[in-house]
């Protein structure tokens, strides 16, 4: 029987009997139509006897009639949709070595922020449409046939055929350009050997900056017309960065030039494509007058992140995506260990520690996967570029390195590298280290991260100090119990001489490993004295917190011992460190409005108390010559008190809003602030009050900045009225909320209001599905919406909606949220049986008073 099209169907990649070396493309997009026509001429080598060629192509019309290989005339064509194939067929074997493919196609720029795709823009007062490309990672194949593959990596060669009077960018610099009439063909220069998820087009009406490197290689930043001015910290960075990358890797910069450009609608943050690299607005514009600290912090990581690319990830590429996480981690990590060396009074890699935490909390789920992960078909891909691809991944690899050592990370080292990476790459969760003193001798013991002792191990890279940091012990755990003699890295002093001194042991200095430590009673009593004392660094304060906020979600410890720490960080007044413990406050308050009700409003009051300290320090008005890090500090904490409830900060939210909303030239609500004060405008909004409504609406209207315009969506939906929310979230189905922000309104979602959401998100799931089809954002719809709620019953009920309609793309976070849900149940169970809750609660707030 002779072999058939259909045998290449349901395989997760491509035969390579025939692989491409050069691709010629001639594209033609049509911005009024929003269709494009397309030429291929693609230099292909055959290496194995076949007489099929197999291809990735979707969404496009293929011109069976123009296909040819050299002179041959396929006999069949089959496109597979659903494995975004196309089977070429030939009536005899192809001759072995180099041919030519060559075919037409036509296509439609779609409004999905997915391969080659419209965004609106305004110019000169009137929308208009830009063309842009996505491509990672399964989408290049949207917008011409290609092996759509990282392991295919080919050289590029484009033209491109657009109206005289836009702009048009590609990897490559122009060639040369001819002009007829209203039409313009632009030649690029040929690229280097790269993989198709980086191919891009931007076509539209834009300004530039530009600068140079040391090494002079030309960088710009593309913006809309009028813009520039916002670009100008983005390219300093960037300039800065690609030298300081240039040295780190030993490598110059791989390509000729570097454009940098702000796309208003684009469903990631950033994309690396080699030579031009797309950006959202807001992770690429920045203005001293309108955008927040942590604006600024946003891009010059987010630049960094996308730069490193340029060499880990386009030079050097994964052969698959089950690899993501060394593309992704790496980035992540080295963008950190430039931001420090750009901006060393930010304390970058204390802030680091917000990827590791945000690592750990997805890790901690059994519906997590390991940094490896096998992918099937195209539609998994997506669903990995999550918490653990980019924050575990980069976690894991500062692990490494502080564990080696700057230098030996660079080079080779001696260490077993790669039996003790294997251990945290090939399977999913991480290890929990039980520490307990018995005599002289520290035992620690690991187990899973839920808790439960199952068989997996790791290879865990031990770091502990004993009263000081200037003796370290450093060993790797390789069982599943070990010992260490404490006298081995303890001051002398402190370990015989004074009995009575409590002396405290912390392990994993500065959380540079991917792990948590329970301590036993009298360690953890040592290192809240330790506090208290002011004797720990700030990611060691962070580590502690965190460990206990996640041994107590897991119910490994009571939420009592967890207050009880807390109230030790009373008079903290660092960034990095207030940064975690408000996000544990309000993870309490919240848990604890379904756990113990009657408890909730002296929990929140004691919460408050905390952080009221340094609120009080800071004050609403910024200080001549203050740091970036409190400024950031006053707009985490003022927004903290406004989400607890407390009644002061809220009028003076209030107050300042309507000040500023009568004269928006007013210096009482700098960006910095505003968002506390939305908050506290919607939190005593209602149907029967609803001008803050309304006024902060007028304000999104006329803002024409888009750091301005997500502050305002972030608020719109954590009004305590359910009506209130039901209109923020149909708001987010009209024409004035583009869909890739969609996820601010969803992320402000109150506790009041979780139940309308639900009951919307049900209504509405068919409409979410066909408008967002990118795996992130529709995830961003069930991961906002379902983990809002603590009991069984609503998980039971939210499984019987969705039983029958899981489609990969959100299939993995929808089990994640359901797991959330269960744990949260479970938590408020192991709440209510806490004997000593209520009475520590009135014992604290006696203390504060």
């Amino acid at each position: 029987m002779a072999a058939s099209p259909d045998q290449f169907r349901g395989h997760a990649r491509l035969p390579h009997f025939a692989a491409p070396l050069r691709y010629d493309l001639r594209l033609r997009p049509d911005l009024a139509a929003c269709t494009f026509t397309g030429a291929a001429a693609i230099a292909v080598v055959v290496s194995a006897p076949t007489r099929f060629l197999v291809l990735n192509a979707a969404e496009l019309d293929v011109d069976r009639a123009s296909i040819r290989f050299q002179d041959l005339a396929p006999t069949d064509v089959a496109q597979f949709d659903e494995d975004e194939i196309m089977v070429i067929s030939f009536d005899r074997e192809l001759p072995f070595g180099e041919g030519v493919l060559t075919m037409d196609f036509t296509g439609t720029l779609n409004d999905q922020m997915r391969g080659f795709y419209r965004s609106k823009y305004v110019y000169n007062g009137e929308s208009r449409n830009m063309a842009v490309t996505q491509f990672e990672a399964a989408d290049a194949r949207r917008c011409f046939p290609c092996w759509d593959d990282p392991a295919f990596k080919a050289k590029f060669k484009l033209t491109l055929e657009v109206p005289s009077d836009l702009v048009a960018l590609s990897n490559m610099p122009v060639a040369k350009e001819t002009v007829s009439g209203l039409t313009k063909t632009i030649y690029y220069e040929e690229s280097p050997l790269m993989s198709t998820y980086l191919v891009a087009i931007v076509v539209g009406i834009f300004d530039y900056i530009e600068s140079s490197t040391s090494e002079g290689t030309k960088v710009r930043v593309y913006t809309q017309v009028g813009k520039t001015n916002q670009g100008k910290f983005a390219l300093d960075v960037a300039v800065k960065s690609l030298d300081l990358y240039k040295d780190y890797f030993a490598t110059p910069y791989p390509l000729p030039k570097l454009d940098m450009i702000a796309i208003p609608d684009f469903s990631a943050g950033a994309m690396e494509n080699y030579g031009l690299v797309t950006y959202r607005d807001t992770a690429l514009l920045y203005d001293e007058l309108l955008s927040s600290a942590s604006n600024k912090q946003q891009v010059a990581i987010t630049v960094a992140h996308e730069l490193a690319h340029q060499w880990f990830g386009n030079l050097v590429t994964m052969e698959w995506w089950t690899h993501l996480w060394l593309n992704e981690g790496f980035a992540s990590w080295v963008s950190y260990l430039a931001v420090e060396s750009l901006f060393p009074e930010w304390n970058n890699w204390t802030q680091f520690l917000d990827e590791t935490t945000s690592g750990l909390r997805l890790d901690a789920l059994a519906e997590s996967h390991p940094i490896e992960v096998e992918v099937n078909h195209a539609s998994e891909i997506d669903a990995i570029f999550d918490s653990i691809s980019y924050d575990k991944g980069a976690s894991v690899i500062r692990m490494l390195q502080s564990y080696l050592g700057a230098e030996c990370f660079q080079e080779e080292s001696g260490e077993p590298v790669k039996d003790l990476m294997t251990t945290w790459t090939k399977q999913q969760g991480y290890p929990v280290i039980y520490a307990k003193i018995n005599g002289h001798d520290l035992e620690l013991e690991q187990f899973l991260s839920d808790g439960s002792s199952g068989p997996g191990m790791w290879i865990v890279p031990v770091t502990a100090c004993c009263g000081s940091y200037d003796a370290q012990k450093k060993f790797l755990l390789k069982d599943k119990m070990d010992k260490i003699n404490i006298k081995e890295f303890s001051d002398s002093q402190s370990a015989d001489g004074e009995k009575n001194q409590i002396i405290w042991i912390k392990l994993n200095i500065d959380q540079t490993g991917f792990y948590r430590v329970k301590y036993d009673d009298e360690l953890a009593a040592g290192l809240v004295n330790a506090i208290k004392a002011k004797k720990l660094s700030l990611m060691d304060k962070i580590g502690i917190v965190e460990d206990s906020y996640a041994l107590s979600v897991a119910c490994k410890q009571t939420l009592t011992s967890l207050l009880r720490l807390l109230n030790a960080y009373n008079d903290e007044s660092d960034y990095t460190v207030l940064s975690h413990v408000t996000s544990v406050c309000l993870s309490i308050s919240k848990i604890t409005v379904d756990a113990t009700p009657d408890l909730n409003k002296d929990i929140k009051q004691l919460l408050i108390n905390l952080l009221l300290p340094a609120v009080i320090k800071l004050g609403w008005d910024p200080k001549d010559g203050e740091s970036h890090l409190d400024v950031m500090l006053r707009s985490l904490l003022l927004t903290a008190l406004v989400r607890l409830g407390h009644n002061e900060t809220i009028n003076e939210g209030v107050r300042r809003f309507h000040i500023f909303f009568e004269d928006g030239k007013t210096s009482l609500l700098p960006p910095d602030t505003r968002k506390a004060a939305y908050l506290a405008v919607m939190r005593t909004v209602s149907t029967s009050s609803r001008s803050g409504f309304d006024a902060l609406l007028k304000i999104y209207r006329e803002a024409s900045e888009p750091q301005e315009k997500s502050r305002v969506l972030g608020s719109l939906s954590s009004s305590p009225d359910q009506d209130i929310v039901l209109e923020a979230l149909n708001f987010m189905f009209t024409d004035e909320v583009r869909n890739q922000d969609s996820f601010y309104i969803l992320g402000g979602i109150s506790l009041e209001g979780r139940e309308i959401a639900w009951t919307w998100l049900k209504e509405n799931w068919d409409h979410v599905l066909k408008t967002w089809k990118s795996s992130s954002l529709i995830s961003d719809f069930i991961e906002s919406i379902v983990p809002r709620f603590t009991s069984e019953e609503k998980a039971v009920e939210v499984t019987e909606f969705f039983a029958g309609q899981v489609k990969p793309s959100f299939e993995r976070a929808l089990k994640q949220s359901l797991e959330r849900v269960r744990i949260s149940a479970r938590w408020i169970e192991s709440i209510r049986s806490e004997p000593k809750l209520g009475q520590t609660v009135q014992e604290l707030l006696q203390a504060d008073a």
